[in-house]
């Protein structure tokens, strides 16, 4: 396989492999699907309660379903929605305790089900493949801002 066969091989395999992860992910918990679960990680990793927009801007949801799967994990106790005092059209996402609960209660069958998955990758193959990833998703961001700034024109 050639240099281009492979770029190509990687960029499909990311979409397939992607709708394969979602579909385990959501199996592994039948209360929270994978998107949700990935939007609660994202909150997590700000020191202050994200606004709405930038949970949505971190992850690459649209405001839309980034709205969406927020209205759905309030309904289910998991985050708390309010209105960003200096900002009235800002809506703050903020985890409850019932959610932080309930992920450190099942972090030990999060940590098997990684590895799991990584199974049979040494250091050196996860370094590899973190690497790529990383630059890939460099790569991406660049682009989108040269598309930005291109809409703007």
């Amino acid at each position: 396989m050639n240099e281009l066969e492979k770029k190509a091989y990687i960029f499909a395999s990311i979409f397939a492999v992607s709708n394969r992860l979602q579909v385990l992910g959501d199996a592994f918990d039948k209360n929270i699907t994978t998107k949700q679960w990935l939007f609660i990680v994202c909150v997590s990793k700000f020191s202050l309660p994200p606004t709405l927009s930038e949970v949505a801007n971190f992850v690459g949801y649209s405001r839309q379903n980034a709205k969406r799967l927020a209205a759905a994990l309030a309904e289910q106790g998991y985050v708390t929605i309010t209105k960003d005092q200096n900002d009235a059209r800002a809506l703050r996402i903020t985890l409850t305790q019932k959610c932080k609960e309930y992920f450190a209660g099942r972090s030990d069958k999060e940590l098997a089900f990684l590895d799991k998955i990584f199974t049979g990758f040494n250091s050196e193959v996860t370094d590899g493949f973190y690497q790529g990833i990383s630059k890939l998703a460099e790569n991406i961001e660049m682009m989108e801002k040269e598309n930005k700034v291109a809409d703007e024109l």
